[in-house]
């Protein structure tokens, strides 16, 4: 590090929310979280370091009645080298961040008159979120003081999430102000000179949708972990009231204990933890399981996708006969958890992460820092985190042996547990702490401000739509997979189309066994998957659930009414558990012996049941919801995202995908279709019957269509 960068003073912005040097008051609402904290601690961690001189945290000023006094003051010294500078702008009042926009051109003047007071500029200025990203983007093109930004969430990825929870595209923009954060974000990564971001996953699938992505320019650098709150245990922990509290309901308390600690998210796969422990006898009788899974009073007060999780574990606790084995707290406190995370060490247990999907894994980080061996998903963060603390084994969450076999190695050898815990607490200090956060943070800073590193930046051309307007559909099988080499060509053109184009997934598969296949195949992740014939709908990153669709489809959907009125037809067979779910009802069917699907709708109707019957690969059908379909999905995603039809891609191979060809989509029949399923559809506008099969007659059809380009039916 040259010696200008030995006195490095840093401004770090971060405007909305409530910040202040001590009791921070987390959760209170939206804008104070995780955010807060982590410029507060980077701030503070920051300072601590010799070659730092000063470091401002500049945030805004609040003068309101309803919040705290602390919140008006001008400048809070926390240090000689650290404050929190708070200046005004807009109403006094407190505000959340999606009003600050009309404030933020005055935030930055007022900024440049507070630097001109104090007679000099920051040699490095750092923004934190979008509107601080406009306000540095501001500064450094007026001062020419080099950005540094993190952008925390993303405004691309957020309006998916808030589409899936049922808000449509006016309610996003109209309480969002989506376009302008949008917008913001661009400005900000065509200006910094750095952005700094958790995850080379992050990089990789949030960042590159944008126009500005530049990927030389973004660096990878883990969020420090409180050392002084999560720490390994003293000795005493198992006398404590919380130890009896939350073991109360087990037989044998002082077992080590098994402990999970997530939201009850399907995606946390909570459940495989369940059954990879109840399907154990060894398992059962060296530990016990605890789940921490959020807070409640009542599973019928929570949210759907919450109360199905619930139910789910109730249901695997209830098959094994494992009540007296399991903890399943109602509710904690957050100050309890690093507590938590020490009573299982204390007790020789073990942490597991069994996520499907886990972009960066910090409870990870805080229980290998307070003396826990771990169990975590290969998907993603992890992989880092276990490859440089060397404290536990990665599983296949689709696979629930891998985390039994997993859990057993260690709680079996208690050597091996003693050196992941020793491993664990060696590699967060190491690679995990602020220490080492600030480490990397200025090796990565130092360089710019002594202008000896300069971001050589491309060429890039700016998108009319601020959102991509079209989409790419397609199944699984008999469509995607059959040819990996044309699969490889396929998934290529369809990164190098990320920023115009959607792509989805409908598959009648479940939504597990679809992952499982994708997995298999090196599928990336699709925008949309759209999974168990139509009934289920997720987006990413990380397959959020779209809730509104499952409240939409559930409209007289009777599937107990629907099993009974069915058993007794002859060539009618249920398909395993693993192939049902909430919304499907899936049968083998003999189409010699059992009654044609007119014949069947007619026995449905007659008993006032009004649904969709889908017929597949000449062996299995599927009873859905009335509102339920893959062409339904197809067509209420469109809607959702504003993507017209006409510029919407569907490939098939089998007559579960007829629905979703026929009417105003570019559609096409790859040559490997099953036996003669969609023939029917030969005359049918639209549709084009590729010459090739799989992936290959996707790319076919898409050169049809002049997909990338006009987007059009060359006989329209």
């Amino acid at each position: 590090m040259t010696a200008k960068a030995q006195q490095l003073t840093i401004t770090l912005i971060s405007i909305h929310g409530l910040i202040r040097g001590q009791n921070l008051e987390l959760g209170c609402d939206a804008d104070t979280g995780g955010q807060t904290l982590y410029v507060l601690e980077l701030a503070q961690a920051l300072a601590l370091h010799p070659a730092v001189k000063q470091v401002d945290l500049i945030t805004r000023r609040i003068v309101d009645a309803a919040v705290s006094s602390d919140y008006a003051v001008p400048v809070e010294t926390l240090s000689d080298k650290l404050r929190i500078v708070r200046i005004d702008a807009g109403p006094e009042e407190y505000i959340h961040k999606e009003q600050l926009w009309d404030y933020l051109d005055i935030f930055s003047d007022n900024i440049v008159n507070y630097f001109r007071e104090c007679g000099r500029s920051p040699d490095i200025l750092h923004s934190h979120y979008a509107d601080a990203g406009y306000v540095g983007a501001m500064l450094a093109n007026q001062l020419g003081i080099p950005l540094i930004h993190t952008g925390h969430s993303l405004g691309r990825v957020k309006r998916r999430r808030l589409l899936a929870g049922g808000l449509s595209t006016e309610q996003v923009e109209e309480r969002y102000n989506m376009t302008r954060r949008i917008e913001a974000e661009e400005i900000a990564l065509a200006t910094a000179v750095r952005v700094i971001t958790s995850t080379h996953q992050e990089i990789e699938e949030q960042y590159e949708l944008y126009d500005h992505y530049q990927p030389e320019q973004m660096r990878v650098i883990a969020p420090g972990t409180n050392l002084e709150q999560f720490k390994p245990p003293v000795g005493n922990e198992l006398t404590l009231p919380l130890f009896n509290d939350m073991c109360r309901h087990l037989k044998d308390p002082h077992r080590p204990i098994i402990l999970a600690l997530s939201r009850p998210d399907k995606r946390k796969n909570i459940v495989a933890l369940v059954e990879a422990y109840g399907q154990s006898a060894e398992l059962q009788a060296l530990a016990n399981l605890m789940i921490i899974a959020g807070n409640r009073d009542d599973i019928d007060e929570l949210e759907e996708g919450a109360q199905e999780v619930f139910y789910e574990l109730l249901v695997a606790i209830d098959r094994y006969d494992i009540y007296s084995r399991v903890s399943l707290p109602k509710h904690h406190q957050r100050e309890q958890v690093s507590l938590i995370y020490r009573l299982a060490a204390a007790s020789g247990g073990v942490f597991v992460n069994p996520a499907l999907t886990e972009p960066f894994g910090l409870t990870l980080i805080e229980a290998a820092a307070s003396g826990l061996p771990i169990v975590a998903t290969e998907d993603g963060g992890p992989r880092d985190i276990i490859g440089y603390c060397k404290n536990g084994f990665l599983i296949d969450p689709l696979q629930s042996d891998t985390i039994g076999d997993a859990l057993l190695k260690l709680l079996r050898d208690k050597v091996l547990w003693q050196t992941c815990v020793n491993n664990g607490l060696q590699g967060v200090r190491q690679h995990y702490s602020w220490q080492a956060h600030v480490e990397n943070y200025l090796s990565v800073i130092g360089p710019i401000v002594a202008r000896a590193e300069v971001l050589a930046r491309k060429p890039i051309q700016r998108r009319k739509e601020i959102y991509r307007d079209r989409a790419i559909v397609s199944d699984l099988d008999q469509n995607l997979i059959g040819d990996d080499a044309s699969l490889h060509r396929l998934i290529e053109v369809l990164r190098e189309h990320r920023k115009t184009s959607k792509f989805a997934i409908a598959t009648g598969r479940r939504f597990d066994s679809a992952l499982r296949l994708m997995k298999k195949h090196n599928i990336p992740e699709p925008d949309i998957l759209i999974s168990s014939c139509g009934t289920e709908i997720y987006y990413a990153p990380n397959f959020s659930a779209d809730i509104a669709w499952s409240r939409h489809i559930d409209y007289h959907w009777s599937p107990h009414k629907v099993k009974k009125l069915l058993a007794e037809l002859p060539g009618l067979k249920l398909q395993p558990k693993s192939e049902q779910s909430r919304f499907k009802i899936s049968y083998f069917i003999d189409p010699d012996i059992a009654p044609d699907l007119e014949t069947i709708n007619s026995l449905l109707h007659q008993n006032e049941l009004s649904l969709h019957l889908n017929f597949a690969f000449g062996q299995y059908l599927d009873i859905l919801p009335q509102r339920a379909s893959k062409g339904m999905a197809l067509r209420y995603i469109a809607d959702l995202w504003q993507i017209p039809l006409e510029r919407i891609f569907v490939a098939g191979g089998s007559g579960a995908d007829e629905d979703m060809m026929r009417g105003n989509t570019l559609a096409a029949v790859v040559a490997n279709r099953h036996n003669e399923e969609l023939s029917q559809l030969t005359d049918v506008e639209r549709i084009y019957f590729a010459k090739k099969p799989f992936a290959e007659g996707i790319l076919e059809a898409l050169d049809y269509y002049h997909f990338f380009e006009e987007c059009i039916d060359p006989h329209d």
